[in-house]
């Protein structure tokens, strides 16, 4: 348990040594500034069209400036822009070892390899978790500094579990983005399957198939679809594959770099 705390402390380290958690916070900050940016227009859209941010003829079908209309589109963005931002993140803990030469010293020390994994994935998983909790902050604080109407509890708490749970399911599916990075030894090869995976889910979706492929599963369940178990079960299988693979190939596979 020692090792694994100080495991965790020293991924926290390379991190905050890092731009990455700046970038990626900056990334998923532009989610509340476009939502923001829509809810000025929606509130004046003849004063938008005066000052040039809409043509005249822009027809504006995103809702009505208020929380809801706001909420929902945090809720898509989490569901469908998690996955890549999160799979970056992946393949940046993982890929970096092999990018700056380090894994070689990583596996020398008196650390069990499973140690290493899981801390990086712990890592991961709390500095996703941090995004998304900064990105919802953003968020009530753009929406009370433009005035949005008041609304009940009952809204930002049903906003509030969709995006956590979506965010999970998005989470739950860097895994296989962490073995690649570790299988290809990198950070270009995971960003290269993410974006595969990224293609699949909108062919799967425009086919009808969308519910039975992992990638699809979030983005659908943030847009209130009605998912069988088996879209769930679809999703936990993805993940605790990626993360046994992972796993195994620190465990046994051949670190040649």
């Amino acid at each position: 348990m020692n090792n694994l705390a100080q495991a965790i402390w020293v991924e926290f380290l390379k991190a905050r040594r890092s731009k990455m958690p700046l970038f990626t916070a900056l990334g998923f900050a532009m989610v509340p500034l476009g939502g923001g940016f829509f809810m000025i227009v929606l509130k004046d859209p003849e004063m938008a069209r005066r000052v040039g941010l809409i043509s005249a003829k822009a027809q504006l079908t995103m809702g009505a400036a208020d929380w809801p209309t706001y909420l929902r589109f945090l809720t898509l963005a989490v569901g469908a822009g998690g996955a890549f931002l999160f799979g970056l993140i992946a393949s940046w803990v993982f890929g970096r070892e092999y990018s700056d030469r380090t894994v070689k010293d990583l596996l020398a020390l008196p650390t069990a390899r499973f140690t290493i994994v899981l801390s990086k994935f712990i890592v991961i998983a709390i500095w996703s978790t941090a995004v998304t909790a900064t990105t919802c902050l953003i968020t009530l604080l753009i929406g009370t500094a433009l005035k949005l109407p008041q609304v009940s509890s009952q809204v930002f708490l049903q906003s509030g579990a969709m995006i956590v749970a979506g965010a999970c399911l998005t989470i739950a599916l860097v895994t296989p983005i962490a073995f690649a990075a570790s299988a290809w030894h990198g950070y270009l090869p995971p960003i290269g399957v993410m974006i595969l995976a990224m293609v699949l889910a909108q062919l799967t979706n425009a086919a009808g198939w969308g519910e039975y492929f992992p990638w699809s599963v979030p983005a659908l369940y943030v847009q209130g679809e009605d998912l069988g178990m088996v879209s769930y079960v679809v999703v936990i299988l993805t993940s605790v594959a990626g993360l046994v693979g992972t796993l195994l190939w620190w465990e046994w596979a051949d670190q040649t770099h």
